[in-house]
């Protein structure tokens, strides 16, 4: 099954796609299975999502809105931002995937817990609803939870819950350059819980590690839609745009599954197995100035295959060359160089010499 290639593709896509470090060929080039994110919903639990844009195609729809009195419209940004890197059709890991804009910080950003947790609850609620009915087609939710604050035991078992309920859930670690464990819903044993990566393969400066963190994902200039028109986008980072591509891959691998519809059938894989799956594949020890209690893991989409079972079955990759070895190969090239020039500039100044002496 040849992958499909989105050229010109945003950095944070084509790394996720490709085991090695970005090159020059490969830094603008996503491999992906076509039909990745079909039949999954996506509830974007955030500022809500400019539903209209472009870049999703009419697969975008209007969830709900939390906060009372507010308006369903992302006047933020942020919120749509993160759809567009789950489900756009270029900024997209899971190009085919259907958004669920669930609003609970109004436009400036704000929001109380309480109406956070609603927002989880309400996508569970969605969610069970949804999979009660045996739509044709559907295979699955998950769900992204870009924000977060101190630590709120409430927050973590509302999104425990939801994970219980059948929804993959990614969020972020947060962005204060600590111990992810602190914060909430980062501290959430069920939820994937992503740090943030560079285009050089480091841990975003920003970016929350320690053991609560699951795995890492591009979080540093990541372009994608935005809110004002429907063509608009914007380069913004945080960890906040690591989880969207987590949650992303997850509705890319549950799409992979057959659907309960189909003659193939098979047991709906749990957000605990996916969890294992998505670590398990993960290219390891790739990213440098990774803490000793934080996994060296980055996200991996099995390089544009369809097959679910064959990316698993190949298991997780090694990284071969780190940024040291790439540092230490450079230094050595310019040490040659250095030496190649003296002997060179050695050669000639005898010669100069000897013409002189003539």
């Amino acid at each position: 099954d040849s992958p499909s290639v989105e050229k010109n593709a945003p950095w944070g896509l084509a790394r996720i796609s490709h085991r090695d470090s970005l090159s020059f060929g490969t830094f603008n080039k996503y491999l992906y299975a076509e039909d990745g994110g079909e039949g999954v919903d996506a509830y974007v639990i955030d500022t809500g999502t400019n539903t209209d844009h472009v870049d999703f195609e009419g697969r975008a729809n209007w969830g709900k809105t939390i906060p009372e009195g507010d308006e369903d419209v992302d006047g933020n940004g942020h919120g749509t931002h993160c759809s567009g890197t789950i489900a756009g059709k270029k900024y997209g890991v899971a190009k085919k995937a259907n958004v669920y804009a669930v609003k609970v910080l109004r436009s400036n950003g704000s929001g109380t817990m309480s109406d956070v947790v609603k927002g989880v609850e309400w996508a569970a609620e969605a969610h069970i609803k949804k999979a009660k009915a045996g739509k044709k087609g559907f295979k699955g939710s998950v769900a992204n939870m870009s924000l977060g604050g101190g630590s709120s035991r409430t927050l973590d078992l509302a999104v425990n819950a939801a994970v219980d309920a059948g929804i993959h859930f990614a969020v972020a670690a947060g962005n204060d350059n600590a111990d992810a464990c602190n914060y909430s819903p980062a501290a959430a044993e069920n939820a994937v819980t992503v740090g943030a990566s560079t285009l050089a393969d480091e841990r975003a400066y920003f970016s929350n590690y320690g053991k609560c963190t699951d795995i890492f994902a591009p979080g540093l200039n990541i372009l994608s839609t935005w809110i004002g028109s429907k063509y608009a986008v914007n380069t913004i980072s945080g960890t906040s745009m690591a989880s969207p591509h987590i949650a992303g891959l997850l509705a890319y691998y549950v799409s992979l599954q057959p659907s309960d519809d189909s003659a193939f059938a098979v047991e709906k894989i749990t957000p605990k197995k996916l969890k294992e799956a998505l670590i398990t594949v993960a290219t390891s020890g790739a990213l440098t100035d990774i803490p000793s209690d934080t996994p060296n893991l980055l996200a991996w989409n099995g390089g544009g295959s369809s097959n679910y079972t064959d990316i698993v079955a190949q298991g997780g990759y090694k990284a071969g060359s780190t940024v040291e070895d790439f540092e230490e190969h450079i230094h050595k090239l310019v040490n040659h160089a250095e030496e190649v020039m003296h002997k060179e500039l050695g050669a000639i100044y005898s010669e100069i010499k000897d013409a002189v002496a003539v």
